[in-house]
């Protein structure tokens, strides 16, 4: 009997095993051909843009030689596909050139300004989840209720309502009038000088160092933006969750639930919210990424020195390098999130395996 199971049992851990190996390599090769495709848009765009990178560097007073030894030197005089060859590799081993306007090589740039997008992005997707959760299960509980058409007014108001102006509202309201946040930036400049960030996540290195003053300082700082990206996270969040629990809600083993006399809120909480946790973790990855990519106006209005004002700035003086730098770094974030929630989804939800 034990023969027979273990020749049996075989072929499934052989094919079990096959299936891994396939799923692996399916996403292996989506998330190399995606990539590709990011540093062809790029390479493109740094192309036809009527702006020339020798002159960005040189100056428009530059002596032609010069310019054509430049122009030779940064390989601008190489075939367009051997260029895009070059442009891969450096990209591929973090080489971005150097940025104009630093003068540092972008990449050291980006590790510097990252951080401070990461943890901007970080608050304000645990306020929309904490917040736009709870909202879309009141709103799908109370589905056609008043509270219902509050929950989706605010979401369609996240939706329509231009970011830098309610930036801008804030800013005016909360700093200028009631005083109850810090100007932009990350720190008041008393502790720009004294305090020694570690990992560049102000807020966590603070409170690492025991240093309170600089972590309700940081906080003071970045409240306000991170709330208002929270609200537009929020927006998203509460809908689909709204959607998921509609959904859930009108499954049979609810009514059976019900049947059995189980609270309403054990069967909301417990049972409708746990099935739809698996498709709203891929809700949430995604907005966290948009965040990341989204939080350029924010960072503008705030002058919050992250990557997203990294960029702004480096456009405003022609720097290409850093620009382009930049923005495959945050594509390249946003493709891993959003092929980790893909392949987090499957793991979690039996119903995406294959037989």
């Amino acid at each position: 009997m034990s023969a027979v199971d273990s020749h049996t049992a075989a072929p499934g851990g052989s094919a079990r095993a096959a299936g891994i190996a396939m799923a692996i390599g399916r996403f292996l090769l989506i998330a190399i051909t995606t990539y590709l495709g990011l540093l062809a848009v790029t390479f493109f765009i740094g192309r036809v843009i009527p702006i020339d990178p020798v002159l960005a560097v040189l100056g428009d007073r530059a002596r032609a030689d010069v310019v054509e030894r430049t122009r030779r030197e940064m390989g601008l005089d190489l075939p367009l596909i051997e260029q895009f060859y070059i442009y891969v590799k450096n990209a591929l081993s973090g080489n971005f050139g150097t940025s104009v306007l630093t003068t540092n090589p972008v990449m050291v740039d980006i590790r510097r300004v990252f951080p401070a997008t990461i943890e901007l992005a970080t608050v304000g997707t645990l306020i929309g989840t904490l917040i736009g959760v709870p909202l879309g299960v009141l709103a799908a509980v109370k589905r056609g209720s008043f509270i219902d058409q509050i929950v989706r007014v605010i979401g369609l108001v996240g939706y329509s309502v231009p970011i830098f102006w309610l930036g801008l509202l804030g800013l005016v309201l909360f700093y200028a009038k009631l005083q109850w946040v810090a100007f932009p930036g990350r720190l008041d400049i008393v502790y720009q000088y004294t305090f020694t960030p570690i990992t560049g996540f102000y807020l966590l290195d603070a409170a690492w160092q025991g240093q309170w003053d600089v972590f309700r300082d940081a906080l003071r700082h970045i409240i306000l933006p991170a709330a208002l990206l929270g609200y537009f996270s929020l927006a998203y969040i509460s809908r689909m969750t709204r959607s998921f629990m509609l959904n859930e809600l009108a499954q049979e083993y609810i009514v059976a639930a019900r049947a059995k006399g189980l609270s309403e809120t054990r069967i909301i909480w417990a049972h409708a919210l746990r099935n739809a946790a698996v498709p709203l973790i891929t809700v949430i990855a995604l907005s966290y990424a948009g965040l990341l990519e989204g939080s350029v106006l924010t960072e503008t209005v705030f002058a919050w020195p992250g990557i997203g004002l990294y960029i702004t700035n480096s456009l405003q003086n022609a720097d290409m390098n850093a620009v382009l730098g930049g923005t495959i770094i945050i594509g390249s974030v946003f493709i891993a999130i959003n092929l980790l929630s893909d392949l987090l989804y499957q793991v979690l939800d039996p119903r995406t395996k294959s037989a």
